[in-house]
This record gives structure tokens, C-alpha cells and sequence, in this order.
């Protein structure tokens, strides 16, 4: 008791006696971890750039574990070299900062508790392409608060990291450079079904985008509705940055050669497609399918 009694007297006179000095140097320590921070992070991120595919997604891995040792290694010092708090003070520290953080902080504490999950479990990584919630995209950044995003629209999105302890996160390619990409096509009903997976099998297997191994086979299905067929191709891309391009690419020659072969897209008003599917375009002859929405990623896995 009396050693608990002696710690908060310390840990009060600590407190007590910072001076604007003090609060300087840890203003300027937290300044420089960030800093330094970001310059690793960068050159980092540049040399992952000139690697090759495998090479790129580890330099990348290692980023978010290399700021998160920074700033503990900023704290350290702080608590240790400047307030000299070892020990039991650390302990009643933690109580207040605790105390602190149930009254106004708690959701930030939790950004920065799954910051650390994140970090250690490794649910996505950066360079990822993931679903989290509404959001979906490349992830280009993960610190202990947030998940940076690149959307398909390029856009930039920050995303709180408490959003892995409510929602499900889909990636899909889970640390690989490789990444399956699932891509619909819709044709009447009366088509030839055998001359339409032929067309779109050759499409997908000739793509310079695609790749192809014992583990990241070409598989091809279909689905007949009422008045409409539903062709699938799923197939891997060499780079997860280049979906799109492979997505558009197996269309356009595609639908050039189902032309040829007189097969031809469904009448619009006979289609029944999900909402999801509803938000593309509706001219199905340049039918965009993005083909990496949450539902189709758990089927591909």
C-alpha cells in the first residue's frame, strides 16, 4: 500500500512539474517519429514500385510495422528518458490515460486498438484489394488509425479501423500480386451457349493480362434463366492493378467475335439482375462487370 501510495506521489510530482520546455521536446519528438515515419514510408513504397511482383507486395507488408515501431520507440523515450515513469507509475499511468479515454477519447482508442490488430494479424495488407463495409478498393495505407483506399474512380478514402470489429472484410488476393477477377456476360436465350463459352474461354486465356498456373486455373461456367443465359469466366490477372484492364479487354473481344457468330445480348426488359449488378451500365454490349463485389469474392475463394 505504501508503495502504491509512494508511486502516485511520483507519478503526481512528474505530472506537476512539466514545464513549456518539457511539453517542447515531446511536441518535437512526436514531430520527428512522424516525420521519419513518412520518409520510410515513401521510400518504401517507391522501391516496392521498381521490384517485381512478389517482391513489391513484402516490402509493403513490412510498412505498417515499421511506423508502428517508431512510435513506441517515440513513447519510450518519452516516458523513460524524459519523465523518468518506470514501472508502478507506468501502471497508474495507464488507469488515468484509461479513465481518459471511457470519457472522451474511446473512439479513437479503438481506431488505434484494431490499428494493432491490423498490424499483427494482418486481416488485409497494404496492397490489397479488400471490401470493408461500403467500401472497396486498393489498400495503399494502413496507420494506427486509419486504412487508406484507392477506389476504381481513383479516389482516396480513409477508412476508421474500427470498422474490421463490425464489418466483414473480403480481400481479394489476401498478400498475392495474383488476384481472381470474375467476369459476367449475359446472351439471349436462343444462343449457341457451346459457341459463346468457346468465344469468351479463347478471350480470357489470350489476354495478355491473364495468368494462368496448377493453382490459378481458368474455370468456366454457366447459368440458363428464362429468356437469357449467364456466361462466367473466372481467371487470375499476372497484377491485381491491372483487373480492369483485363475486364475490358475479354469484353470488347468478345463481343466482337459474338457478333460474328451471330450471337447476340439479351433483350433488356426480359433481364432479372440483382441491385449490384443493376448499378452497371445498361447497354450490355460494353457492359462493364467489376466482377469483385463482397458475394463474388467469398464464391471465388
Amino acid at each position: 500500500m505504501v508503495d502504491v501510495n509512494e508511486s502516485r506521489e511520483q507519478l503526481l510530482e512528474t505530472l506537476t512539474s512539466i514545464d513549456t520546455q518539457t511539453l517542447i521536446t515531446i511536441v518535437l519528438i512526436f514531430l520527428f517519429a512522424y516525420v521519419l515515419a513518412r520518409i520510410i514510408t515513401t521510400l518504401l513504397s517507391k522501391l516496392s514500385e521498381k521490384m517485381n511482383r512478389g517482391g513489391r507486395i513484402k516490402v509493403k507488408i513490412i510498412i505498417p510495422i515499421v511506423k508502428f515501431a517508431i512510435y513506441v520507440i517515440a513513447f519510450y523515450y518519452i516516458f523513460g528518458e524524459i519523465f523518468k515513469i518506470f514501472g508502478a507509475e507506468i501502471l497508474l499511468l495507464t488507469g488515468i490515460l484509461g479513465a481518459a479515454i471511457g470519457f472522451g477519447i474511446k473512439d479513437l482508442f479503438s481506431d488505434l486498438i484494431a490499428g494493432l490488430v491490423i498490424t499483427f494479424e494482418k486481416p488485409y495488407q497494404i496492397g490489397d484489394k479488400i471490401s470493408m463495409g461500403n467500401y472497396y478498393g486498393e489498400v495503399a495505407d494502413i496507420s494506427l488509425r486509419a486504412t487508406k483506399l484507392v477506389t476504381p474512380d481513383d479516389n482516396t478514402v480513409t477508412v476508421p479501423n474500427s470498422l474490421i470489429f463490425n464489418e466483414a472484410v473480403a480481400s481479394g488476393n489476401y498478400g498475392a500480386s495474383e488476384m481472381m477477377v470474375v467476369i459476367d456476360l449475359y446472351i439471349a436465350g436462343e444462343s449457341n451457349v457451346e459457341t459463346a463459352m468457346r468465344i469468351l474461354r479463347e478471350a480470357v486465356v489470350s489476354s495478355k493480362y491473364v495468368y494462368i498456373s496448377k493453382k490459378s486455373p481458368v474455370v468456366m461456367l454457366y447459368k440458363a434463366f428464362p429468356f437469357y443465359t449467364r456466361l462466367r469466366a473466372k481467371a487470375y490477372v499476372n497484377d491485381l492493378r491491372d483487373q480492369f484492364k483485363f475486364e475490358s479487354d475479354v469484353h470488347t473481344r468478345t463481343w466482337i467475335e459474338f457478333q460474328k457468330n451471330g450471337i447476340r445480348a439479351p433483350q433488356l426488359n426480359f433481364l432479372n439482375i440483382s441491385s449490384i449488378e443493376g448499378n452497371y451500365e445498361l447497354d450490355v454490349m460494353t457492359r462493364r462487370n467489376f466482377g469483385s463485389n463482397a458475394e463474388d469474392l467469398k464464391e471465388s475463394k
